[in-house]
């Protein structure tokens, strides 16, 4: 008989985002509470969990468990599929519910769907991989008739996974290809300009239902254009907290982390992009529902912003997670 809370820590995965998933694991499985009985759950790539070292069915492993953490990035992991299996076995799960995680990580339907809210975004076009059989003339077309210099990006992809900046018909081309790589379909919007910033959104925390977390700015490392994915990968950005932009600027951009958090239906914890454009104003980019936990990421920076260790964020979200909330 277990007298600690058995957790079961869900790292690695079939995803693009696979090692920034174990990263965010292992910074879960060092931080835990001392009531917490940790359980290493590894995926692998082909998506075959084991526990211990040894292989095991998903059923064996939620079946020995008292609650999941998950630490898992990007497809299957943030897209509802692991969700839709630790719902049908019941098992209590931190992170946002199925349909939420999987419309959070759909980026058309999630800007669609903000703009009705008035959550402003860059002017974008989806364009599916069945419009690019000629895709060198697709990229002419885009580059005389889309604001240049455009971003390119897969429609179904998290953390800034294959995002290029293009400026021109060659380069138009290349993004496609690799959008199109790891995507049915490509989101190309107009860049903006401006102080790139992160929020973070926690559920019932310090007597608030959604408290907001200080605005961070993110710097990217020098010769990077912005806060793709080697920058998130190889934590080489430096963040400044709070985001040098007006104290008007961060209220409404926290404001906005708040709106959408509530309006995409999401639990427990997020976290939104933004570009602040000194002109345009506040700009969302994307959502992540599972933010990266591990040193160097701008989740865990916000947090200790405002005076919150990893193990007391986790200690919170544990109590969530128990009480299904």
């Amino acid at each position: 008989m277990f007298s600690k809370t058995r957790v079961a820590v869900l790292r690695g995965g079939p995803s693009s985002e696979y090692d920034i998933s174990l990263k965010t694991g292992a910074a879960v499985l060092a931080n835990l509470p001392e009531d917490c009985h940790p359980l290493d759950v590894f995926i692998d790539r082909a998506g075959r969990w084991h526990m211990h070292g040894r292989r095991e069915d998903p059923h064996r492993i939620l079946g020995k468990v008292d609650v999941v953490l998950n630490a898992l990035h990007g497809e299957y992991g943030e897209d509802g599929q692991v969700q839709h299996l630790l719902e049908t076995y019941r098992v209590p799960f931190s992170g946002s519910r199925r349909l939420a995680s999987a419309l959070a990580m759909n980026k058309t339907l999630t800007r669609r769907l903000l703009a009705k809210e008035g959550v402003k975004t860059p002017y974008f076009r989806l364009i599916r991989s069945g419009e690019a059989a000629h895709l060198d003339e697709l990229a002419t077309n885009l580059y005389r008739a889309f604001p240049q210099p455009c971003v390119i990006k897969p429609a179904a992809k998290g953390s800034s996974v294959g995002v290029s900046l293009a400026r021109s018909p060659a380069e138009i081309s290349y993004a496609l290809s690799l959008a199109f790589r790891d995507s049915d379909a490509a989101l190309v919007e107009e860049y903006l300009d401006g102080v790139e910033s992160v929020c973070g959104i926690i559920e019932d925390f310090r007597g608030e239902r959604l408290y907001r977390l200080l605005p961070i700015e993110v710097v990217p490392s020098e010769g990077a254009p912005f806060y793709d994915y080697e920058e998130r990968s190889g934590g080489r950005a430096r963040f400044t907290a709070p985001a040098t932009i007006s104290s008007e600027s961060r209220e409404e951009l926290s404001a906005i982390a708040e709106r959408i958090h509530r309006v995409l239906g999401l639990r427990h914890y997020s976290s939104s992009d933004f570009i602040v454009h000194p002109k345009r104003g506040i700009y969302f980019l994307e959502i992540d529902s599972l933010p990266s936990l591990a040193p160097g990421a701008p989740f865990p920076a916000a947090l200790h912003s405002v005076g919150v260790s990893l193990p007391q964020f986790l200690d919170h979200l544990l109590v969530l997670t128990r009480e299904r909330k």
